[in-house]
């Protein structure tokens, strides 16, 4: 049975810590499954990994360091978090960035099944920034915004092949940590590779706006247009482009003709927001980041949940996706606060079976992709 309720929690950590070693211990038995079962001990030595992750983003050497040690420091825990040449994961999005003179705004839905997010909104000033975002391989982000006003969203790209390079998630991590607009951002993503196919969408307090088609193994494409969904422009064929409707969210995308504030509630209704829940896929969470405030409204089920950079507060919202409501619980301050989900099954899932699965219009609950232990 489809898993129908996610745990969102907000945390603040200023460096790496207690909160983090707790997430790192309750998530990393499943993680380290779905490692091995996928190949990861036959991937790159900790050595190169982190040879990696020195030559192409450096400012996080101390990070990643810190991290190691804190998850124990052995040579699969360095690898895994490393992201170099990572196994394959998949996912869906919609993603459209609208600036003018006054307002700007990006705006993401985050769509897959409710068991399979990490259900984490992460503060931290890790490089001595603050930066704020939905986090994903626990320190890579899936969307987030910097103290400089500069915010960035992903989206899967519809090719499940990969080459060298590094999970997309960290390096939208690096983006936040080191970039101040957008323009510096593109820099980074035309020489940072990526290992697999993926869109991404820029937008920062000037005002600029890009989206960016990224390449396995290296390679980005700037597309005239700030919006994305889970197909690119190449002629490569996109993995259950029916099953996500990458089609039809992406035409409706390219028609709208709205303001920055009215962007939003675009978001709240078909056909991009997907209600496909019990199928694994539906609008988990709808994040509208606003570049010139530094603030980010979460929409869960219907229910707008305020975040800034600057008056961030600590707090779980608890979401059935089978129910009408959302229920809230009191905020929580403690870093081994449980969550009622175990979102890391995400780790065990066969992605490329799955997609291969969704391309040829077998698709089958997502349970059916989880490996027997």
């Amino acid at each position: 049975m489809t898993q129908m309720t996610l745990t969102f929690d907000a945390v603040s950590e200023a460096t790496p810590g207690p909160k983090w070693a707790a997430r790192w211990q309750r998530s990393w038995p499943a993680y380290e499954a779905w490692f091995t079962a996928r190949g990861g001990d036959y991937g790159p030595s900790r050595e190169d990994c982190r040879a990696a992750i020195e030559r192409h983003m450096p400012e996080l050497i101390p990070i990643y360091d810190r991290l190691v040690l804190i998850a124990g420091g052995s040579d699969r825990a360095a690898r895994f978090l490393s992201t170099w040449c990572p196994p394959t994961y998949l996912g869906g999005c919609s993603l459209a960035a609208i600036g003018d003179a006054s307002d700007v705004r990006l705006v993401r839905n985050y769509d897959l099944s409710p068991g399979l997010n990490e259900g984490l909104l992460l503060r931290t000033q890790w490089s001595g920034r603050a930066v704020m975002g939905m986090v994903e391989f626990l320190w890579g982000l899936s969307d987030g915004i910097n103290d400089a006003g500069l915010t960035v969203a992903l989206a899967y790209g519809g090719r499940s092949e990969t080459g060298p390079g590094f999970g997309v998630t960290t390096i939208l991590r690096y983006i936040l940590e080191t970039c101040d607009s957008v323009p510096e951002a593109l820099k980074v993503l035309h020489r940072v590779p990526s290992h697999m196919a993926y869109n991404l969408v820029l937008a920062d307090a000037s005002g600029r706006t890009a989206s960016v088609e990224l390449s396995p193994g290296g390679g980005a494409k700037v597309m005239p247009k700030a919006i994305a969904t889970n197909h690119q422009s190449a002629p490569s064929r996109a993995d259950r482009p029916s099953f996500t409707r990458s089609f039809e969210r992406r035409d409706h995308l390219d028609r709208l003709r709205v303001t920055p504030r009215r962007l939003n509630r675009e978001f709240l209704r078909a056909p991009l927001l997907q209600d496909r829940y019990a199928e694994g896929f539906g609008t988990l969470f709808t994040a509208e980041y606003s570049p010139m405030t530094r603030a980010l409204g979460l929409t869960l089920k219907g229910e707008r949940w305020e975040q800034s950079l600057d008056a961030f507060q600590e707090g779980q919202r608890i979401v059935d996706y089978a129910a009408t409501e959302t229920s809230e619980v009191a905020s929580r301050t403690t870093p081994d606060a449980h969550p009622s989900v175990d979102w890391t099954q995400a780790a065990r899932i066969d992605w490329t079976q799955m997609a291969q699965d969704y391309a040829a219009g077998r698709g089958k609950e997502i349970a059916a992709y989880l490996p027997e232990f």
